[in-house]
């Protein structure tokens, strides 16, 4: 079955007349059954080709953890029309390529929301999500140590026993974090999202370039006891799951699908740019704000859903762009009884919700 049957299968409707037969993703966040995505996958270039460790036996990407369901909602309102073509071409274009993907644009716009509908519709399970601050250090994203954690568990342990007592297993104090997890063996590539990238410090991109080119990176108090302990299982960032390290080296089979989201606030190095693709994602115009909205509230009447829309689309231009979830905020107040159009109230209501986001 080409990928163009499935779309229609799945979606009820035929696929766009523009759509090259190349598309993998098709920007509808609708799951493809029955296909699995290494089925679809051409193999990586050359150049960007990873022999990590062997993937698990059973191998299972982890279940969602309900936030595809709050980011994206519960209907599957998308349509390939709804998408532009440009954004599906260049997030195709960092699959096929296993290259990360830079993706700017005005707050609210959908850049995180990105890395979950790719993640819902290649059936790639929970997004592993690094939210990056003004103090966030690549270490942190990796993995991290619990040092002193491990000494007071052994003299705990050795006070309850008495006399000597058997050392605690370095694995239980190693717990990797999103950026690590992402890179672990797996059948399958796991969808990072490295959220607010322009918020870092100056270092982080640089230092990330390491890790897009070799695929790979070592957990150091692993390496030092490899000769002792060759195989640790270690904790990840998803919840209740655990990992095998083997000689202190992680170094990832299908590369992640990673998604770094940036308001524009900063310029990032020439060098970093060059090791990904970029994509700008522009403000929704009315029927793709129409599918949000319809998406998120499918079981509202929608007496006032246009009128809101109609009106969000214009503000929203003339602000220069204000966040989608502003739009939410207003339909499900006014479908909630909140709408009195003789009152002015509601007016006022509607321009605290879409100010613009900066202080005048």
């Amino acid at each position: 079955m080409s990928v163009n049957d499935q779309d229609a299968t799945v979606d009820g409707r035929a696929a766009r007349p523009d759509a090259p037969d190349w598309w993998i993703y098709r920007g509808t966040g609708r799951p493809i059954h029955d296909i699995d995505l290494a089925q679809l996958l051409p193999a990586p270039p050359p150049w960007r080709s990873y022999r990590g460790d062997p993937p698990p036996e059973h191998d299972v990407p982890p279940p969602d953890d309900g936030e595809m369901e709050r980011r994206l909602g519960t209907a599957f309102t998308l349509s390939e029309q709804d998408t532009d073509a440009g954004e599906l071409n260049m997030v195709n274009a960092a699959l096929y390529l296993r290259r990360p993907l830079l993706v700017t644009g005005n707050p609210g716009t959908g850049k995180s929301s990105l890395a979950y509908r790719i993640a819902r519709e290649l059936g790639l399970g929970r997004v592993l999500r690094w939210a990056i601050t003004s103090h966030t250090a690549l270490s942190s994203g990796l993995y991290g140590y619990d040092a002193i954690g491990r000494v007071q568990a052994a003299a705990t342990s050795q006070a309850q026993r008495g006399g000597e007592a058997e050392e605690p297993p370095i694995g239980d104090f190693v717990r990797l974090g999103p950026l690590g997890t992402a890179f672990l063996p797996g059948r399958l590539p796991r969808v990072l999202l490295i959220d607010e990238l322009d918020k870092s410090e100056a270092d982080l991109p640089n230092d990330l370039l390491s890790i897009f080119e070799d695929g790979e990176f070592s957990i150091e108090e692993l390496a030092r006891v490899r000769n002792r302990h060759p195989e640790v299982t270690v904790h990840t960032a998803d919840p209740q799951r655990t990992a095998v390290v083997r000689d202190g080296r992680i170094a990832c089979h299908a590369f992640p699908i990673i998604i770094m989201s940036s308001n524009g606030e900063r310029e990032f190095p020439p060098a970093f740019l060059r090791r990904c693709l970029q994509l700008r994602i522009e403000n929704p115009d009315h029927d793709q704000l129409a599918a949000i909205v319809a998406s998120h509230l499918v079981t509202e009447n929608g007496e006032h859903r246009d009128r809101l829309i109609r009106e969000f689309a214009e503000r929203s231009k003339a602000e220069g762009g204000l966040p989608t979830d502003r739009l939410l905020d207003a339909v499900y107040l006014a479908t909630s009884g909140a709408y009195q159009p003789d009152q002015e109230a509601w007016p006022r209501l509607v321009d605290a919700l879409w100010q613009r986001l900066t202080v005048r």
